[in-house]
């Protein structure tokens, strides 16, 4: 009895403590954990729900949703993180062709996070139907074969394609066009190419797809009758100076269109023309030249009766071993040096010609002693070679050893000096 009259004495003071200590306690956490409010750093994509897969929607529409937020500091980074944490959506259901206005739908999984704002807050977007209608292709060739080729009858497969796509645009669609150009075309051609949807004023319309993506077109070109073509066989006549080669022989252009009035002229021929002869004789360089075809009688040259022959010529490579003294250079003076082994075996390659009129003094093997004192050292030996084109494929030994010394100085010998006898003068004679 004497506790429960305390407690209803004592009622009133204890709630308001009660009361504060809750309020302490709240105050605690938000100073530890404050609201912030901020953008959220990452955009929301807007998911489409419910869109009617006969309908398609029109032109650009916004597909992200920017987002204020005010939640504990704590919830921030998962907020930004986090992708499923706030999603957005749009819901098409029930929705037919036309204009539409719809709310951008905004859901945030963690509690206690508010929405301050968001934009946008709803999307006006258009749904038209999509159908699909079979167009012809249309083609249009522009240009003209050389002389003595003509162009058959086109081929186009398939001949019609199925487009599909919005009716508003379905609608705008007048002709599947495409284009080959043929301009100098000597040979069928055969190409893969992709319609131009085009409306009355030959503008592109988009938004449509077709099916096959692309239609193959086949151009044949053919030879008029007295007409034919024919490959440029270049014919050489001589040699080329002792110690080349010719590496090569190149004819432009590489074939030509003959004609004559009596097609069976043309028929006869083996399926090539030969040129005059090219001059080789005592060639050392590649050169060009412009040569005529030698051409039966009765046949002419559609164009150009000239031809251009380009020849590469190139020296014969070969190899040569020669034996060469080890040369000692900048050996301080009152010093001597001595190589072993004194004399060492080159392995030179080059043109014939270069390495046939080697002189003595064009390859040297030296070895540079520049700051080099009294001792025994090794040297990899360097090869100097004057002639241009030559190389040097390897030394053996490929090292040598060199010694160097001081140079003796020589002794004088002395030779003994004597008296010499003076000269008798003979005596006079008398004279009886």
């Amino acid at each position: 009895m004497k506790v429960l009259r305390w407690l209803a004495k004592n009622f009133g003071t204890l709630l308001t403590a009660f009361i504060l200590a809750i309020i302490v306690w709240v105050s605690a956490v938000i100073a530890s954990d404050p609201n912030e409010e901020h953008v959220l750093d990452r955009p929301v994509p807007i998911e489409i729900i419910g869109q009617d897969p006969s309908l398609q929607i029109m032109g650009d529409v916004t597909r992200n949703v920017t987002l204020v937020l005010r939640a504990r500091a704590s919830v921030w980074t998962t907020l930004n993180k986090d992708q499923h944490t706030v999603t957005a959506k749009v819901d098409l259901s029930n929705l037919g062709p036309g204009e539409h206005t719809v709310p951008v739908q905004v859901q945030i999984t963690p509690h206690l996070v508010r929405q301050i704002s968001q934009d946008p807050q709803q999307l006006t977007l258009t749904l038209d139907s999509i159908a699909s209608q079979v167009f012809p292709v249309n083609l249009v060739v522009t240009g003209n074969p050389p002389v003595g080729y003509q162009a058959q009858t086109p081929l186009v497969d398939p001949i019609e394609v199925t487009v599909t796509g919005p009716e508003s645009q379905i609608s705008k669609l007048k002709q599947l066009r495409l284009s080959m150009d043929i301009t100098n075309a000597n040979q069928t051609l055969i190409r893969d190419e992709i319609p131009l949807l085009l409306d009355a004023n030959g503008q592109a319309v988009s938004g449509l797809t077709i099916s096959p993506e692309s239609v193959t077109v086949t151009q044949p070109i053919t030879l008029l009758g007295g007409y034919r073509y024919v490959i440029v066989r270049a014919v050489s006549a001589g040699q080329v100076a002792t110690g080349y080669r010719v590496t090569n022989i190149f004819v432009t252009p590489v074939g030509v269109v003959v004609f004559s009035s009596n097609p069976e002229l043309v028929n006869n021929l083996p399926g090539y023309v030969e040129t005059q002869p090219i001059d080789l004789a005592g060639k050392e360089d590649d050169f060009e030249t412009l040569l005529d075809l030698n051409l039966p009688t009765g046949i002419s040259v559609v164009g150009d009766s000239k031809v251009l022959v380009q020849v590469s010529i190139a020296t014969i490579e070969t190899s040569l071993a020669i034996s060469l003294p080890v040369e000692v250079i900048g050996l301080a003076p009152g010093l001597s040096a001595s190589s072993a082994p004194a004399i060492v075996n080159v392995i030179l390659s080059g043109p014939v010609p270069v390495l046939n009129t080697l002189g003595p003094t064009d390859v040297r093997v030296v070895v540079d002693l520049t700051g080099y004192d009294v001792g025994t050292f090794q040297f990899i030996p360097q090869v100097n070679i004057l002639p241009e084109r030559v190389q040097k494929v390897s030394i053996l030994p490929a090292m040598v050893e060199v010694t160097i010394t001081i140079t003796p100085t020589p002794t004088q010998t002395s030779t003994p000096t004597g008296t010499a006898a003076p000269a008798q003068t003979p005596l006079p004679t008398g004279t009886p």
